[in-house]
C-alpha cells in the first residue's frame, strides 16, 4: 500500500519514505515550515499536522509564542 506524502500529497514509495510521527513523507520534503531546514524522522516537533525544528517550534509554540494550542513534540 502507497501512502502519500502529507507535504507535496504525492506517493510516497517504501523504499524513499522517510515515516515520522505516524505519517509517510519523501525525504526532501521532511523539512521545518518556517526554516525550511531538513528534519530527523521522529525528531522535530508539529504543529496544525505540520512539522517544525525544534527551535522554530520553541519560537511559535513555547511560553511566549502565539500559539498555545493543540501540539505534538516528539
Amino acid at each position: 500500500m502507497v501512502g502519500y506524502c502529507p507535504i507535496c500529497g504525492k506517493p510516497v514509495y517504501f523504499a524513499e519514505r522517510k515515516r515520522s510521527l505516524g505519517r509517510d513523507y519523501h525525504p526532501l520534503c521532511l523539512k521545518c515550515q518556517i526554516c525550511r531546514r531538513q528534519l530527523t524522522a521522529g525528531q522535530h516537533a508539529e504543529h496544525d499536522e505540520k512539522p517544525y525544528c525544534t527551535y522554530c517550534y520553541l519560537k511559535m509554540c513555547g511560553p511566549r509564542g502565539r500559539h498555545t494550542h493543540s501540539h505534538t513534540y516528539i
